[in-house]
């Protein structure tokens, strides 16, 4: 595991999936005209997929053009990583407005945990940036079969961190419901919105990495018709001794990275006045990070998160369990919300 870092002046790079026709570009489009957009630069996969002119197109400067409302966007034509090292060098050398955030709308049959993991561990990105949020647009017409059928989409989903509900007014309030429910057995710690109203690009970036739900909110239903992705929560009451932690957690998922699809965490960490925060998917993980501060009323319990695919609860838990047994406090109880297909 990595030392601990500080966040406070990296980018934040938020990115934009969802499956073939879920609505995504839609979605960037409303959010371009939204204000709470400017000083923000936008990756995308293609100018065309995005009516740029009814953005008010300010100039253009090769790759990147610049609109009226503040935002960059540019269009992926080589290595990603690339386009955004020579993003951030054109706004240090103020050759662009600048920009305080950064958005990367993948494909629509993007695995997104590859991008994930380039910002949580690549040098020269963790330097300047950290992964914020992952906002998922699911189609709720054919979002039920693309969950049982499409494994991207799937992947999609219990990756996000927000979940915009797209095509609402084109089904039926059941099936609307039914979907609801499956993303809540694949991902019960996504906030869910839905897209036929307004939404703030505030509700949708900058996660607070503090607000990890307590466990019994990831209490769900079981659809035993989907694949078999679980997500369940450790809590420990007591303060952890960093270097025993990250000593097995590093163990743990070098054993069962390619299962881990995604780990995140708030730590109380024993001589840390401010609470850490962790964040991995599948064997790559970001330094850990000192956050600001505890949230007020906030018990200051240690909450880490697992989102796991043929990784069953009970093989966490005794591995976890065999971790605390030789100290002295009790391992506090796991609590998990399931999904199998």
């Amino acid at each position: 595991m990595h030392a601990l870092i500080t966040p406070a002046d990296r980018l934040p790079v938020a990115l934009l999936t969802g499956f073939l026709g879920s609505g995504k570009t839609t979605l960037l489009n409303r959010l371009l005209h939204h204000p709470g957009m400017a000083r923000t630069a936008v990756v995308i996969n293609e100018y065309g997929s995005i009516a740029l002119d009814s953005l008010f197109v300010e100039r253009t400067d090769g790759e990147v053009t610049v609109l009226t409302n503040g935002c960059l966007c540019c269009d992926v034509q080589g290595d990603l990583e690339g386009v955004i090292g020579t993003l951030f060098a054109k706004r240090d050398r103020g050759e662009v407005p600048a920009f305080d955030r950064m958005v990367i709308e993948t494909t629509g049959l993007a695995d997104p945990a590859p991008i994930m993991q380039m910002l949580l561990n690549q040098p020269l990105i963790v330097d300047n940036f950290r992964l914020d949020a992952v906002v998922t647009t699911l189609d709720a017409v054919h979002g039920m079969a693309q969950l049982r059928e499409q494994a991207e989409a799937l992947k999609q989903v219990a990756l996000a961190d927000r979940l915009i509900i797209t095509k609402t007014d084109l089904t039926g309030a059941q099936q609307v419901d039914e979907l609801l429910a499956a993303c809540a057995s694949i991902n019960p710690q996504a906030v869910v919105f839905r897209s036929e109203a307004p939404i703030d690009p505030a509700d949708l970036f900058g996660v607070d990495h503090t607000a990890i739900r307590h466990p019994s909110a990831l209490l769900q239903p079981v659809h035993d018709h989907l694949h078999d992705i679980e997500t369940f929560a450790i809590e420990v009451a007591t303060p952890l001794a960093w270097l025993p932690f990250s000593r097995w957690l590093t163990a743990f998922r070098v054993a069962h990275a390619d299962a881990l699809l995604r780990v995140k965490g708030i730590l109380n960490v024993e001589g840390e006045s401010s609470p850490v925060a962790i964040h991995g998917v599948h064997h790559v993980f970001h330094p850990p990070q000192r956050l600001g501060g505890w949230p007020a009323g906030d018990s200051r319990h240690s909450r880490i998160v697992f989102i796991t695919r043929g990784l069953p609860r009970a093989r966490v838990e005794e591995a976890w369990f065999a971790f605390r047994s030789p100290l002295a406090e009790a391992p506090a109880p796991v609590r998990s919300s399931a999904a199998s297909l």
